[in-house]
């Protein structure tokens, strides 16, 4: 039936336009079979959170979007229920970044997700690139994708603050040596995720701040898991997320003792809980 109508909407489109666009609503796009749900761990994004929407909606592949506020002080709860589409998910209390993904990925995975894309709803990263981090997971090329700020040298041209780049660059050096890796970042908030890997990581038991990001790295290094990375420009202005010197200090110190105890763990001197010896056997509900 939802075929059939579809069908009939796409007959008649240049006459019924919007007929056609209160369809569309109602049907399942599949893209290559499989079911992409975006996710936007979201945080006094009022002003920047319907540009986001309209872009993600534009790119014609994603089939749900979720959004969990954690708390946010401004409008972000009521634009976001003004959005069509858009299931939105507020916390009791403020969870911190990384308690806010592990909502984001436990409700895309109980919506049947089989690609789940973050982005932030803040417009720092362009929700452009989601066709072709979708393509590399659905063809089984990577199971993860990347978006990343250094390749193509968008970071710095985007408005990276010079210190943040330094940063980056060391941090990425460090941890490409700890974790065996070649990647030119990883702290990137653009992320794509296969199910199998978010069913494989016991991600809920990850750090609920920023440091979340650089665990789940690790963790999908640590299982065998290969990631890819796209180009991605950046924009830095007013608006955006970002997070002061004193928690990305912090953060950077975070990172390193992440990648010395992925190091330690390979070489069989210590077996933190972050590195399990037994990976969860995927389609085993996260908890």
């Amino acid at each position: 039936m939802g075929l059939t109508i579809y069908g009939f909407a796409m007959d008649f489109a240049s006459g019924l336009g919007g007929v056609r666009a209160g369809l569309t609503r109602f049907r399942e796009i599949m893209y290559s079979g499989k079911k992409i749900v975006v996710v936007m761990p979201a945080y006094n994004a009022a002003q920047t959170l319907r540009r986001t929407y309209s872009e993600v909606r534009e790119q014609g592949i994603v089939d749900e979007i979720i959004l969990v506020d954690d708390r946010s002080r401004d409008d972000t709860v009521a634009v976001a229920r003004s959005l069509e589409g858009v299931r939105v998910h507020v916390h009791a209390h403020n969870t911190g970044y990384g308690g806010n993904q592990k909502t984001c990925y436990r409700l895309a995975l109980e919506a049947g997700a089989d690609i789940v894309i973050m982005i932030h709803p803040d417009y720092q990263y362009t929700p452009k690139l989601i066709p072709a981090m979708a393509s590399i997971i659905a063809n089984g090329l990577h199971p993860c994708v990347l978006g990343s700020r250094i390749l193509g040298g968008y970071s710095l041209k985007g408005g990276m603050p010079v210190w943040k780049y330094v940063a980056n660059r060391f941090l990425t050096f460090a941890e490409n040596v700890l974790l065996g890796a070649k990647l030119s970042e990883y702290h990137t908030g653009y992320r794509a995720f296969s199910r199998e890997i978010l069913e494989r990581l016991d991600f809920e038991s990850n750090s609920d701040d920023f440091v979340f990001d650089n665990q789940m790295l690790a963790q999908i290094l640590w299982h065998g898991f290969t990631i890819g990375e796209v180009s991605c420009p950046t924009k830095y202005f007013e608006e955006a997320s970002s997070i002061n010197f004193r928690r990305s200090l912090k953060y950077g110190f975070g990172c390193l003792a992440i990648g010395v105890s992925y190091r330690l763990a390979k070489m069989g001197l210590r077996r933190p809980r972050l590195f399990s010896a037994r990976p969860r056997p995927a389609g085993t509900s996260s908890g």
